[in-house]
């Protein structure tokens, strides 16, 4: 990410063969500029023990004060009827509030939440602000007893998994991450093997906004505060029905966190450090 390089006969050396070299130019190889080059893939953790699908839960301590706000669109296979009831799932002044201030930010979504706002996972997908990784396409819980959350069956966690991805196709989106979190952050050995073929890195965090179902944005705010330490990974919502505050936390964690040193960051750049 040579400089070009133009082969120059003997002949055209000699004074008398210039016009002759000028007549007959020679093939100038292009900077690598205007060569098109295939996108490194995206940094993902080794398998587990076991080969078992790895789990991410923050980068590194000592390299840097580096922060990922993270966002979880959620909307559960069976949540339709509401949205079609005037529920608002999505949460477009979020958005708004991340790129003016020129936040770095994954998203992770459900395929359902895709299929529902189609122009905005484009949007999403397509703006290098932002990365997109899988939440499931159901937002179906992969293991039992998991906030109250229907479940998914053993068998079906990988449908369910690569069902997003192909929703996330279908709206737009170029090219979502090979992330994944679980429904509710519930797992088990269980549904770490089952994703195993699928290839990604499951991701899940260690600062709670506390955002979801919260009606005191500074309540939110604080604990964010409290709880980041350089390489922490914040999960939060893009959901106005059930996250109405995050916008406003946003706004209020950024500019304080830059003021103590803190650079924000999508989570693939901290998975590579």
């Amino acid at each position: 990410m040579i400089t070009p390089v133009r082969r120059v006969t003997a002949a055209c050396v000699l004074g008398a063969a210039l016009a002759a070299c000028a007549a007959t130019p020679q093939p100038v190889r292009p900077a690598p500029s205007a060569t098109a080059t295939a996108p490194s893939a995206p940094p993902t953790l080794a398998p587990g023990p076991g080969g078992l699908t790895p789990v991410f839960k923050n980068g590194s301590r000592t390299h840097g004060r580096t922060v990922a706000l993270t966002f979880d669109a959620d909307m559960t296979a069976d949540q339709g009827p509401r949205a079609a009831a005037g529920e608002h799932f999505d949460n477009p002044g979020l958005i708004a509030a991340l790129r003016a201030l020129k936040v770095p930010a994954t998203v992770f979504m459900t395929g359902r939440w895709a299929e529902q706002y189609p122009e905005q996972a484009r949007s999403l997908g397509r703006d290098p602000l932002f990365e997109v990784a899988n939440h499931s396409y159901s937002h179906y819980a992969f293991t039992g007893d998991c906030y109250g959350l229907p479940t998914v069956s053993g068998a079906r966690m990988r449908a369910d998994v690569e069902r997003a991805y192909a929703a996330f196709r279908r709206a737009g989106v170029p090219d979502a991450r090979p992330y994944f979190r679980f429904p509710g952050g519930c797992y088990d050995r269980r549904a770490l093997k089952a994703l195993t073929p699928v290839g990604v890195t499951a991701v899940q965090w260690d600062v709670v906004s506390g955002d979801a179902f919260a009606t005191d944005a500074e309540a939110v705010t604080r604990q964010v505060l409290e709880g980041v330490r350089p390489g922490s990974v914040v999960v939060m919502h893009c959901t106005r029905s059930a996250a109405p505050t995050t916008e406003r936390v946003v706004r209020e964690v950024v500019p304080e966190l830059r003021e103590r040193g803190f650079r924000f960051v999508k989570v693939s750049e901290l998975i590579g450090a």
